[in-house]
């Protein structure tokens, strides 16, 4: 990468870093430290939460998502806008007014003890290994691109986010967030500009061509349990997700907390409901953006520049054969490609999408056969999604504008882990540390230990992160991760708001939603992820009442 993208990646990092300690002047008190004293303005809030979700495992995975599957993930956020309306209206002002630091300690107050410390356990295991996919999103692709050590493309990213987030809390959290929302969006905005002007033909033309191969569906009304990415699984298993994760999961419950008022708190959610599908939007586009620039520019046969390279030295006669076969097809593509974008002819332009669709497959085939070689040859899978973005920045995008785009990058991962790390220490030192080893003590005191877990969940997530790479499509193994837990946390907190139950029976229903839903995981895998939030809800909320009933 040219030196001038090596120094707008640096000077960004020492920013970020050097703007999070400035902050931590205000964090002499733990409400300062985990609740900005509720200081926070709405749409600083608003960004926060959006910075928080857009993660570079969004960056890097949706994009990829996007270039081989289109456009049809967007309805995993169809929940989103109903979820947040009734946060507003329900846990938002519940929560906010009860003046707590962690969701967890309202549970208790509610139930009793145990129910707290079962349910803010779970919000750390599943945020910790979130986390670490998270982590692992941009620590991967800069290892096997840049030819670095997984160590130290995870200490790149870990140790700045770990410095700002352990000394700053959640005001140095927030205000970068803010900052890295906007740099994040300028990169997006910058690389649809010169997707746009790279490639040969007019964008109509374009999204007729994404069009053609279906990458352009949104909608998919099929009622089917084993489909990941339906309409009805987005408005039913989204809605379940988003509202656990958004009115459960400390990370975000954390920056509502931190609002003025509850009215801002309500304004900041109403933001990423009218924002976040259509940036969600724009992110995926970029995917089918580049596999539409990809039709006439030949791409690698393999993204990841590391397994090419292994499979190049190990079996380089199959290997060329296959990079023979791809680009005599590709050529052909690309004409047939041609065909569509300028024929006038409708017959004419119709027989050519037809050709174009049918080498399409043929290049699939291909690039299949390629991904197999390469999985016998590294021994393990080559997820090889979450590398094309990231080579087409470095191939493709104009010196500076590449080290934004990687600079973006980290600024998603940045901005998504300071996010946990703050809440997972929160809930650490909150419901564990003060409720169970020191109720008593000075704020200097818990203020050490605060910054202590914050460095040790930091370690927690580095090595999940090594494991997660291993996983697959990264925005799709972060949700699974937290689609295992989401929906039984959520269950809790619905039976909180019913006016009957006892802290055994949401105790007992926490337990069964958890068994229910990892019998569904491991026993009928085909089960789409989605529908566990809906699962794990309905089993803690059924078991809880029907528990109740046996009480006078």
């Amino acid at each position: 990468m040219h030196p001038i993208n090596w120094i707008i990646v640096t000077a960004y990092l020492c920013y970020v870093v050097w703007d999070g300690m400035r902050r931590s002047r205000d964090t002499y008190r733990i409400e300062g430290y985990f609740l900005a004293n509720q200081s926070l303005p709405w749409w600083a809030v608003g960004l926060s939460v959006m910075a928080t979700q857009l993660s570079a495992v969004t960056m890097i995975g949706t994009t990829g998502q996007g270039a081989t599957d289109g456009i049809r993930f967007i309805q995993f956020y169809f929940g989103l806008p109903l979820a947040m309306v009734i946060l507003g209206v329900t846990l938002v002002p519940f929560l906010h007014r009860s003046k707590v630091f962690t969701a967890y300690e309202y549970l208790e107050r509610r139930f009793d003890a145990k129910t707290r410390s079962l349910t803010s356990f779970l919000f750390l295991l599943s945020r910790g290994m979130s986390c670490g996919t998270i982590v692992a999103a941009p620590a991967v692709v800069f290892s096997a691109v840049f030819g670095w050590d997984l160590t130290l493309s995870v200490a790149m990213i870990g140790i700045p986010t770990v410095l700002y987030t352990m000394f700053g809390g959640i005001q140095a959290v927030a205000w970068a967030d803010v900052k890295q929302m906007i740099l994040i969006v300028v990169a997006l905005l910058a690389v649809v500009v010169v997707l746009l002007v790279k490639m040969p033909v007019s964008p109509d033309d374009a999204l007729r061509i994404a069009g053609a191969t279906g990458r352009l569906k949104a909608f998919d009304f099929s009622l089917t349990l084993n489909e990941t990415y339906t309409f009805w699984s987005g408005i039913l298993g989204g809605t379940f997700l988003m509202l656990s994760y958004f009115g459960t999961d400390q990370s975000q419950v954390q920056r509502y907390l931190a609002a003025r008022s509850v009215g801002e708190a309500r304004s900041s959610l109403l933001m990423s409901a009218y924002w976040k599908i259509p940036l969600q939007a724009l992110v995926l586009l970029i995917g089918v953006l580049v596999f539409v620039f990809y039709c006439f520019q030949a791409p690698p046969l393999l993204y990841n520049p590391a397994h090419e390279n292994e499979v190049r030295t190990a079996k380089s006669e199959e290997y060329a054969a296959l990079e023979e076969r791809f680009q005599s097809t590709f050529d052909e593509r690309e004409a047939a490609a041609r065909v569509v974008a300028d024929e006038s002819d409708p017959v004419a332009r119709a027989h050519a999408m037809d050709t174009f669709l049918r080498l399409e497959r043929d290049v699939l085939a291909i690039r299949s056969d390629a991904l197999s070689l390469a999985e016998s040859v590294v021994r393990e899978p080559t997820r090889d999604v979450n590398y094309i973005i990231p080579s087409f920045a470095l191939r493709e995008l104009p010196i500076g504008l590449t080290g934004l785009f990687i600079a973006a990058i980290i600024a998603a991962a940045m901005s998504s882990i300071a996010a946990e790390l703050n809440s997972l220490s929160t809930a650490t030192v909150i419901d564990f540390y003060r409720r169970w080893i020191r109720p008593e003590g000075s704020d200097r005191h818990f203020l050490t230990v605060s910054k202590l877990a914050t460095g040790f969940w930091g370690l927690f997530a580095c090595g999940v992160a090594t494991f997660a790479a291993t996983l697959g499509s990264l925005i799709e193994v972060v949700n699974r991760f937290g689609s295992f837990f989401y929906g039984s946390i959520l269950g809790v907190f619905i039976l909180a708001m019913l006016p009957r139950g006892k802290g055994l029976d949401a105790f007992v229903g926490l337990l069964a939603g958890m068994g229910v839903v990892a019998l569904v995981t491991f026993g009928a895998p085909e089960v789409s992820f989605l529908w566990h939030n809906l699962i794990g809800a309905a089993t803690v909320v059924v078991v809880g009442v029907l528990l109740s009933f046996t009480h006078r």
